[in-house]
This record gives C-alpha cells, structure tokens and sequence, in this order.
C-alpha cells in the first residue's frame, strides 16, 4: 500500500508545473510530441524567414537615397513592426507552447505587451499608408506640398509612440497585478478590455482603410478612362504628367495588395472577437493567432515580387555591393 501511495503521489508531482506547490500549481499541459515539433519547427522557420526578410527592407530603405520617400517611410515603419513580430514575439510564442509557464509574472505581461505594440503599429501603419495613397490619387497636384518627409517622419513618431502608450494603456490592470487572472502557478493568463481593443484596434482603422481604398479605386478608374481618351491628344509636357499618374496607379495597385493581404491575415481573429464566439479549441487559437502573425512574414513576399526595386537591392545586399563607397547613390529604380 505505501509504494502503491508513493508511485501515485510521484506520478501526480509529475503532472504539476511546480511539484512543491500542490495545491495552486498548475498541471502541465500534454500533447504528442509530433505535434510539439511540427509547431516548434514551422514557427522557428518563419521566424528566422521573417527576420531575415524584413531585414532586407529594412537595409534597402534606410540604405539607397533614391528610397527615400514619403511613401517608402511609412512601409520602413511597416517592416521594423513586421521584423520585431520575427525578432521577439514568435519566439515567446514558442515559449507560450510550453507545458508549462516558468519565467514568472511580470514576464507574462512584457511577453504580450510588445505584440500589442507591433500589432498596432502595423495596423496604424496600413491607415497611414492608406490615407498617403488617397492624397497621392485624389489630389496629386498638393501631394509633394502636403506629404513631406518631415511631416511623414513625425507621423511614423506619432505612430509608434501612441501605440505603446495604448498598449500600456489596455494592459495596465496586468501590469499593476501581475498575475492577478492566473488560476494557478505555471499559468500565463491576460485580460483586456475586449471591445475597446475591437473598437480601436479594428473596426476604425480597418473601416478608415477600406473607405479610402474605395475612394482611391474609384478616382483611379476614373484617371485611366480619361488617360485612355486622351492618350492620342496629350503633349509632351502632358505626358509628363501622363506617366507619374500611371506610376501612382501601379503604387496604389501594389500597396493595395498589402492591404488585402493584411485584411485577410487580421479580419479571422477580430471577427471572432466580434461574433462573441470564445475558442474553447487551443490548437483554433493558435492557428488564428498564426496567421496573425504569419502577415509579417507575407509583406516582403509581396515586396518580391511587385516591386523591381527590392529585387534590385537584395540583389545589391547579398552581393555585399553595398560595403562599396557611394553605394547608396546607386540607380536601383
């Protein structure tokens, strides 16, 4: 009967996060271990893909003057928030997937507050590039007056500073009580105010997008009908004029694509927020939580493969042509 007792009380010890604790420790988690390797290996790849990829944005934007511009500004902000999601929050997310929580209170909460930073950056940075796609379109003439670097520099500051301070904002109550929602020691639990992060963090910038992205649309098929009509009688100066329109046609066709890819990556894990619907399933919410992140990762691709100049770079930045002197003036347009 005693051995019969110990071997229980040992395999019970085994099942908790914390054996000394065992009445508030948490149980570990069990899941096959085939699966374990499945998510730890396809989130390691990403990962380091969307490092290694963001990072060259990065480098071709900040490197080559010919880059630097308004619009070009606002998708750098869009690639540093992308590259912190590879960088950082991917892997706590393989953290998260462990039996058990190790690293403590205070940790749990840091772990979530920079998602939610780059998270709201990212989507602070599509409204931004939006709304710079509406002037460039709908007002072409007052766009090099009204968007200047200084002005989108201070919008990108604006950007990144409202958005951590929205984040400690929504997070406040956790940071105040760290674990104050945990049931159990070996938990890592956090509580948001969930319509409030719908509202700010969804519905008003996802709705700002798509009303001027449809105005946008709209006044571009209007341009490219009238282009058509009148291609025979344009003048030289005039086709001047003729050719930067269909440049920021094609700019606002490319960066459309960014924004249905981005729609389509975060519109799964909000419109579950907005129907009410609670996943009870982890592996529901880690597959939404997935393509969340997975958006990050898809940005550069699209950079791949619709614009000339990020082939251009890459090329330049593999090549470590860049090292050379005055390589920053190179013609990669």
């Amino acid at each position: 009967f005693i051995r019969r007792h110990m071997k229980s009380m040992t395999y019970k010890e085994a099942e908790l996060c914390f054996p000394q604790l065992l009445n508030t420790s948490c149980k570990k988690r069990t899941r096959p271990h085939s699966e374990d390797m499945i998510i730890y290996t396809l989130l390691s790849s990403i990962s380091l893909f969307t490092v290694f990829l963001n990072l060259l944005v990065i480098i071709s934007l900040s490197h080559f003057r010919q880059l630097h511009t308004p619009t070009n500004l606002l998708l750098l902000s869009l690639a540093v928030s992308d590259f912190l999601v590879g960088l950082i929050v991917m892997p706590f997310q393989i953290l998260f997937k462990e039996p058990c929580w190790l690293l403590g209170d205070l940790v749990c909460v840091l772990c979530n507050v920079v998602p939610c930073i780059t998270v709201s950056a990212s989507v602070v940075s599509m409204v931004l590039i939006s709304v710079d796609r509406y002037v460039a379109i709908c007002d072409p003439l007052n766009y090099p007056s009204k968007v200047t670097q200084k002005r989108v520099r201070i919008c990108v500051l604006l950007c990144w500073i409202s958005c951590t301070f929205y984040s400690f904002m929504i997070l406040f109550d956790n940071l105040v009580q760290p674990g104050k929602y945990n049931y159990c020691y070996g938990q890592c639990v956090i509580i948001i105010i969930g319509v409030v992060d719908l509202v700010v963090s969804f519905i008003i910038p996802i709705s700002s997008i798509i009303i001027l992205y449809m105005r946008v649309f709209v006044v571009a098929v209007s341009q490219a009908r009238s282009m058509r009509s009148h291609i025979a009688a344009v003048k030289l100066q005039r086709s001047v004029t003729v050719t930067v329109k269909k440049s920021e046609l094609k700019a606002a066709r490319t960066l459309g694509v960014v924004v249905a890819v981005f729609l389509m990556c975060y519109c799964p894990y909000y419109c579950v927020s907005l129907s009410g619907y609670e996943l009870t399933f982890s592996s529901s919410k880690d597959f939404i939580i997935f393509i969340v992140f997975f958006n990050s990762c898809l940005n550069p691709v699209i950079y791949a493969f619709l614009y000339p100049w990020f082939r251009k770079s890459v090329k330049l930045i593999v090549t470590l042509q860049i090292l050379q002197s005055h390589s920053c003036e190179t013609n990669v347009l």
